[in-house]
């Protein structure tokens, strides 16, 4: 039985997992920050550490590589990972956290927890978690991660070495999904690699999820199987709708509005991503691309704090079309 046959079965693994980098050494797009991991492992000397970015970009990859390299085959033994998102109150650090670190005594120098998503935990948590940080300083060290450092009381980030991951480049992206696709023996078209890249904005989780979901329909995973797949607008479709609206033709941009939100079924706030994706590829003078982006800023802001998104877009639409 193929792999494709396997997953569409339901019994094929997931992906993300099964070619889950193991080493640091096999992390990619971040060069240089795993060559200053790589010589904390060597050492066996590591601090606490806070991994700052965007989702998907391999901070959970990278701090679990540290603790099967530190550890060998024991390595969940003397690893704890927590989802802050999940339990983000201050018992969870008084509770879970305090108890491991309690037993963090004998074998290794240090055992190593993993609290991902930090910048959910509450302030007082957050509060807790410093304390447990000095009292515990001498047998435990802390990999925070978060998607957004700001969210960080002060006095972690200054006890944390901090490391900001950036989006994935497009080429490492591509790579890895063609090295997933030769391994699983699925069929994907240059145009279809494209498409991933550009579906996941340097997020290789939603390429390797987009991947496999366009795989288990047996076809070949080309251009159009993504985006239907993905339920993701195509660049040029996006691109139409906004030139139609900066040619003054607020009724035919309109109507491209309308279907990607009713044919295509594209969510509101995901057209608004890509719009912001795509204003540099407009030919815009500067002024007119900062009021471009002041108009989708405001109608992302709307549309985040409950406002009805097809009006939104609507507005966002007529306001271009007026300008021009």
């Amino acid at each position: 039985m193929s792999e494709a046959e396997q997953a569409a079965g339901g019994r094929e693994e997931i992906w993300l997992e099964k070619y889950r980098p193991q080493t640091l050494d096999e992390v990619v797009g971040h060069e240089a920050i795993i060559e200053r991991l790589k010589s904390y492992v060597e050492r066996d000397d590591l601090n606490n550490m806070l991994f700052a970015g965007p989702a998907g970009v391999g901070k959970t990859t990278s701090s679990i590589a540290i603790a099967r390299e530190l550890y060998g085959e024991d390595w969940e033994s003397h690893f704890l990972e927590l989802n802050a998102s999940d339990e983000r109150g201050i018992d969870v650090v008084r509770e879970r956290v305090k108890s491991f670190a309690r037993t963090s005594f004998g074998g290794p120098n240090y055992r190593i927890i993993f609290l991902d998503e930090a910048d959910a935990l509450t302030s007082e948590a957050q509060a807790a978690l410093r304390r447990t940080m000095e009292q515990f300083s001498n047998n435990v060290r802390f990999i925070l991660s978060c998607n957004y450092s700001s969210q960080i009381i002060d006095p972690i980030q200054s006890r944390c070495t901090v490391f900001r991951f950036a989006p994935l480049p497009d080429d490492a992206v591509e790579e890895m999904v063609r090295e997933i696709a030769g391994k699983e023996d699925i069929e994907v078209t240059d145009d279809g690699v494209d498409a991933l890249a550009y579906v996941a904005g340097g997020d290789m989780r939603a390429a390797i999820n987009g991947l496999q979901a366009a795989a288990v329909t047996g076809r070949v995973v080309d251009e159009e199987a993504v985006f239907e797949i993905t339920s993701t607008a195509r660049p040029e479709d996006i691109e139409e709708m906004v030139t139609r609206a900066l040619d003054g033709d607020f009724t035919a941009a309109r109507s491209q509005l309308d279907r990607l939100l009713t044919e295509e079924g594209i969510a509101g706030g995901d057209i608004i991503d890509q719009l912001h994706r795509s204003v540099w590829e407009f030919d815009l003078d500067d002024e007119a691309a900062v009021r471009l982006l002041d108009r989708i800023g405001e109608a992302d802001y709307r549309i985040t704090a409950g406002a009805n998104e097809r009006i939104q877009l609507e507005a966002l639409l007529a306001s271009v079309a007026l300008d021009n």
